[in-house]
């Protein structure tokens, strides 16, 4: 399963897989770019770490969800 982050930008935010030099994909707003995931990973397994823009983790995601490896509360 690949790994990408969602980090903030000096002109806004960007995907951007492990291991790889240029984002898979930007955008200008953090919420647009969260929205755009589950059609960006149609077809592909991935694990996505949401930051905020201060740099720590907010949240985790798996696509697809059925892939999900554990369910738990939050």
């Amino acid at each position: 399963m690949d790994t990408y982050h969602v980090n903030p930008t000096g002109e806004g935010w960007e995907l951007k897989k492990v291991g790889a030099e240029r984002a898979s994909k930007r955008s200008s707003t953090k919420q647009e770019l969260v929205s755009s995931l589950s059609d960006f990973f149609e077809g592909k397994t991935a694990s996505v770490k949401i930051h905020k823009a201060d740099g720590t983790i907010e949240e985790e995601r798996t696509y697809p969800r059925s892939d999900d490896p554990r369910r738990s509360k939050g």
